[in-house]
């Protein structure tokens, strides 16, 4: 496991820009693994920078996302669809019908997570998968639980994450209580994986999730096992790693 210090937000940002930009410009026709949330905000604006000096091309890129919330439409601002849209995809030369979210609307659970693993299996797989870490070690929407889940499925989302995702909803009852995700199977066939954190409260998480036990009650734990993680993040979220970490 690589772990890159960043000073701050920006900079890891740029650093982690840096990743996907070698990745795309490495293989123009590759697959990536994307997420959503505020981490990858900043991440999201530098590729649309580089993309507008002309140093980056999106056209023969294909993109899968790790997860959707149950019951919105791609028109609903919360959805994940949406914020792809608005924060990457309206901005580059992605093609439309080479970016694959999770269909939200579809009330057939089994169906919407089958057809997303049939997405990524027709893609050849995924190249470069990105992800965030939540405070309790999630990845995806895959909560803490007994056992590692393999593919995409429907999550029953818990408490802690329904409280987090409640500032980007008008009132707590509006936030969905359940998702479509990427199972930790899926994530781990990805061939290479890069996690971005930041901030104080991601300290004691990122310790855990990358120094502590492998164990599905730390879902990102399961990533130590993968052959080629990087992990970037700011002097905040990296203040409680080991020494020489």
């Amino acid at each position: 496991m690589n772990m890159i210090h960043a000073k701050d937000y920006q900079d890891m940002s740029r650093k982690a820009a840096n990743i996907i930009s070698a990745q795309i410009t490495l293989k123009p026709n590759c697959v990536l693994g994307l997420a959503t949330g505020s981490t990858p905000e900043g991440l999201y604006a530098e590729l649309i920078r580089r993309y507008e000096r002309g140093d980056l091309d999106f056209s023969l890129v294909s993109s899968v996302n790790l997860d959707e919330y149950r019951g919105l439409s791609p028109e609903n601002e919360q959805s994940y669809r949406y914020f792809m849209q608005k924060n990457l995809f309206e901005h580059v030369n992605i093609r439309p019908e080479a970016t694959f979210v999770p269909d939200g609307l579809d009330p057939d659970a089994d169906h919407a997570c089958a057809r997303h693993e049939e997405a990524i299996r027709s893609l050849g797989g995924i190249d470069l998968q990105l992800l965030g870490l939540g405070n309790n070690g999630h990845i995806g929407f895959n909560e803490p639980d007994s056992v590692f889940e393999k593919e995409t499925h429907c999550v029953n989302l818990t408490q802690s994450t329904i409280d987090a995702n409640a500032r980007f909803f008008s009132s707590k009852e509006d936030v969905p209580t359940q998702a479509y995700t990427m199972g930790i199977g899926t994530i781990m066939l990805a061939k290479k994986i890069l996690v971005i954190v930041n901030g104080e409260k991601k300290a004691d998480i990122v310790a855990k999730a990358f120094f502590g036990p492998v164990t599905p009650e730390v879902p990102a734990s399961i990533l130590q096992m993968h052959p080629d993680v990087t992990v970037v993040g700011d002097e905040a979220a990296f203040s409680k790693l080991p020494v020489n970490a």
